[in-house]
């Protein structure tokens, strides 16, 4: 059994949508991660297309919405 992961096997993010409550994040590794806006208060309170306005950093591993000064970890999603 494998204990740890390289870098290499950690899933990257492939695209980001919302709806009105949650953030779905599509992974290289098949999954959609669904998490509430209330974990993330800048995102819950920004308008549509501000959270809209976002890039895939790190080949994936981040998401970064620069109009808002937000960033999030894949990694972080997925513990």
């Amino acid at each position: 059994m494998r204990i740890s992961a390289n870098k290499e096997d950690q899933p990257a993010a492939l695209d980001v949508r919302f709806d009105r409550d949650m953030m779905h994040v599509r992974l290289t590794d098949g999954r959609i991660i669904s998490v509430p806006l209330d974990w993330f208060p800048r995102l819950k309170k920004a308008k549509p297309a501000d959270r809209a306005n976002c890039r895939l950093i790190g080949g994936g591993v981040g998401i970064n919405w620069p109009d808002l000064d937000e960033d999030i970890s894949v990694a972080g999603l997925l513990k």
